[in-house]
């Protein structure tokens, strides 16, 4: 992400360019229960453009990897939106109360019943995934709009990942259980259920596959590193020697992060840090070195739950939602807040932030 501009005149033009740059590479939205999605300049702290979302709350945003569409989970449905178009639509199609536009979707994903807690994008964009309080997770084609495969999760879904294989997705559920499933056997390989009927809130994997993160309701973090390999003909693994990788998981450590709900837990893109925000009102940036996890610092300043967290690509930044209606981007080396985004009308539950470069 691209440090703020500074204040010297020469820096001002640099800062221009940096503007810019910002407004083309770096997409922020956050959304929540005032049926508002926000896309926010990321360092002026400018809110660009809105969407209005009347259908229901918005429960979870994904921005897709080539930064094109915006995937929005509310209730029964997936909706995809066109970034970039929303933006030019918005301008004309603002309402009296200054709400934002109705943008009609590119595309709409119909399939679960209940609320869609959970989206996530395949690297290429051809399909993503969402879980759902119904109970199941749903393999969407994005060209089609159908959905490809429906796992029965036998507990409401809280959040789901792909793994960086592409091959596996990972989930945690209501009834505490953390699944793994897979893609080529097309079905679940590995259930993992840390405490029974503690309700497990989020799931991470590192961005390298090494490692894999749940959090739960009573504030706790579990760990467990990730091996990937085949198994010979007399059953004994091979680690890492063949392309067709399955996981294999092993516990590591476990911790309490705070004292009560966590609702987000985050691995950062480098995996050197791990954030998990609560219903303490706090985000804790925690140091994965030697899978210690140490406590690196504490972020303050929102004044009611944490929903939601997003880091940048470089893991130097990090954007928070909260219940206070705010999002705020912190500088995670002084754990300052760098910018707040003010707008939200009631609770801001999610956030995404993608400032990665599409170069190859």
């Amino acid at each position: 992400m691209v440090p703020p501009p500074s204040s010297s005149s020469s820096q001002k033009e640099a800062g221009n360019t940096s503007f810019e740059q910002d407004a083309l590479s770096v997409i922020l939205v956050t959304a929540g229960y005032d049926h508002t999605i926000r896309f926010w300049e990321a360092w002026s702290g400018v809110c660009s453009h809105t969407i209005q979302y009347n259908e229901s709350q918005i429960n979870r945003l994904s921005i897709s990897p080539d930064k094109k569409l915006l995937a929005v989970a509310g209730h029964n449905t997936v909706r995809l939106y066109d970034c970039h178009a929303s933006a030019a639509a918005a301008l004309n199609n603002t309402d009296n109360a200054g709400r934002g536009s109705n943008v009609p979707p590119v595309a709409t994903f119909e399939g679960h019943t209940g609320n869609v807690t959970s989206i996530g994008w395949h690297c290429d964009g051809k399909w993503l995934v969402s879980g759902s309080e119904d109970g199941t997770l749903r393999i969407w084609d994005t060209r089609t709009s159908r959905s490809q495969r429906v796992y029965d999760h036998q507990g409401a879904v809280n959040d789901v990942v792909i793994h960086p294989n592409q091959g596996e997705l990972v989930s945690c559920d209501q009834n505490g259980s953390v699944k793994v499933w897979d893609l080529g056997e097309n079905g679940c390989s590995h259930e993992l259920v840390p405490e029974e009927e503690v309700p497990m809130r989020s799931v991470s994997i590192a961005s390298d596959g090494s490692c894999l993160v749940a959090a739960n309701n009573r504030g706790n973090v579990y760990v467990w590193k990730i091996q990937g390999g085949a198994y010979a003909d007399d059953g004994t693994p091979q680690v890492g020697e063949s392309p067709n990788e399955l996981t294999d998981l092993q516990p590591v450590t476990k911790f309490r992060a705070h004292n009560t709900y966590i609702t987000r837990c985050a691995l950062s893109p480098d995996a050197r840090y791990l954030a998990t925000c609560s219903a303490d009102t706090t985000v804790k940036i925690w140091s994965t070195a030697q899978y210690q996890f140490k406590l690196d610092k504490v972020l303050t300043g929102h004044q009611r739950w944490v929903w939601d967290v997003a880091f940048s690509a470089d893991s130097a930044y990090l954007v928070s939602a909260s219940s206070d209606h705010v999002a705020r981007l912190w500088e995670l080396s002084s754990g300052e807040t760098m910018r707040q985004y003010n707008g939200h009308h009631r609770a801001a539950v999610c956030v995404d932030l993608n400032d990665s470069s599409l170069e190859t």
